[in-house]
């Protein structure tokens, strides 16, 4: 966690402050092939992550690596177009990097959107999974963002997790799905986070089962966890993209294409998803604060 300290965080805050007139309060990390969900936003400016400085760059197919600020309604939002993976080579502090940029700008919510592999038998590929809950097996391994001396400035040491899925961000993404007529594919369930690369084999998937995994995926949890250090309010959503073989006797195999394909098709679905739930988000903060 050594490799980035307040001053790198400062600093590339104060770069994005100066570039940008957009003050953010939403923060929306794009999935593999969710990066349109961008796309609802107005008065748009956008940076590559290639000219931020200490800014990490994402090398997974379908991630464009692009910070865009933009309004949707009259909701200040940025949208992360890319996040980073472990299995890239990336330190944990260097996946979680831009939630603490985000928590300096001024951000109170994240939304964390990714693609998931569905274990749970009653789901089905193109579901919309709300992250209830989830198992941070990379943590249990010492693969931790929040290893190494804790900065105050950002949490306390040992934080809380038990409710790190905010129960009104849920509760509004059903009411807004029944709106919109997504009832019928839309879950709650518990998400496991394993590192990756490779997809998992039958054993593995059939442990994941056991333990009461309903998804699993190679991301998410590490910004997550970050966000609820510093105070934010995370909702989770993750596309399940296909599912996950539990029987020996089955021939179908993954592939990164087919999970592409699967977010290709939802994806209309969540951007609306996503507008509606950023105008709700606002008038139920300001209800609330």
């Amino acid at each position: 966690s050594l490799c980035c300290s307040f001053e790198d965080y400062k600093l590339t805050t104060e770069w994005l402050l100066n570039q940008t007139s957009h003050r953010p309060k939403i923060a929306v990390i794009c999935g593999s092939g969710l990066g349109l969900l961008a796309d609802g936003a107005t008065n748009k400016q956008t940076f590559r992550y290639q000219d931020i400085p200490n800014f990490p760059v994402s090398t997974a197919p379908g991630h464009e690596g692009r910070l865009v600020f933009g309004t949707i309604e009259d909701t200040p939002c940025v949208f992360m177009q890319g996040h980073f993976h472990l299995y890239e080579g990336y330190s944990l502090c260097q996946v979680t990097f831009p939630i603490r940029i985000f928590k300096l700008m001024g951000v109170e919510s994240v939304l964390v959107t990714n693609a998931s592999g569905g274990i749970c038998p009653d789901f089905k590929v193109g579901d919309i999974m709300i992250i209830k809950d989830h198992i941070n097996l990379p943590g249990f391994a010492g693969q931790h963002p929040l290893c190494g001396p804790n900065d105050e400035r950002f949490g306390i040491r040992f934080p809380c997790m038990s409710d790190a899925y905010s129960k009104d961000l849920r509760r509004l993404v059903l009411e807004v799905g029944s709106e919109l007529g997504c009832s019928d594919f839309i879950r709650e369930g518990v998400y496991c986070m394993v590192s990756g690369p490779n997809f998992e084999t039958i054993a593995e998937a059939r442990m994941l089962l056991i333990l009461g995994c309903d998804s699993v995926g190679m991301s998410a949890v590490p910004e997550v966890t970050v966000a609820k250090h510093c105070g934010l309010r995370v909702l989770g959503l993750s596309l399940i993209t296909n599912m996950v073989s539990l029987d020996y006797s089955r021939e179908e195999r993954v592939n990164h294409e087919e999970v592409l394909q699967i977010s290709k098709m939802r994806a209309e679905v969540l951007q609306k998803l996503v507008t509606t739930l950023i105008c709700r988000f606002q008038q139920q903060s300001i209800n609330t604060n």
